[in-house]
């Protein structure tokens, strides 16, 4: 689904639910203590591929779905809360578009990996 904008001068513009995932992972990987943006076997796309981001379009309101890995030690509820912010601040700015909800699902824990010793 593409969002369109009729106050654009000369023309139309649109914009793919697919940038405005790709803007939310990148605004979700920005927060400390997420080691990733996951795929869930659950969410395919309509051509199969696997999703890690879902957007919803509604009246050009989006809402926003991301699935996480967050580092073990990290704090779960502050990061989101900080995910949540990041990411609805980002798709705004960068589209114009509003976000309604930034729902977040950890489902994972890693931990970080410990550097090399130098010998």
């Amino acid at each position: 689904m593409d969002v369109t904008n009729s106050a654009v001068v000369n023309g139309s513009l649109q914009i793919s639910t697919e940038v405005i995932a790709k803007i939310a992972r990148l605004a979700a990987m920005e927060i400390d203590g997420v080691k990733e943006v996951c795929t869930t076997s659950g969410m395919k796309s309509i051509l199969g591929r696997p999703k890690n981001v879902a957007v919803d379009l509604l009246d050009d309101v989006a809402e926003i779905t991301l699935h996480l890995v967050v580092y073990y030690g990290a704090k779960i509820p502050p990061v989101c809360e900080k995910v949540q912010e990041n990411v609805k601040a980002a798709v705004q700015n960068m589209t114009q578009i509003t976000v309604s909800r930034v729902n977040v699902v950890v489902v994972g824990v890693q931990v970080k990996a410990e550097p090399a010793e130098m010998e």
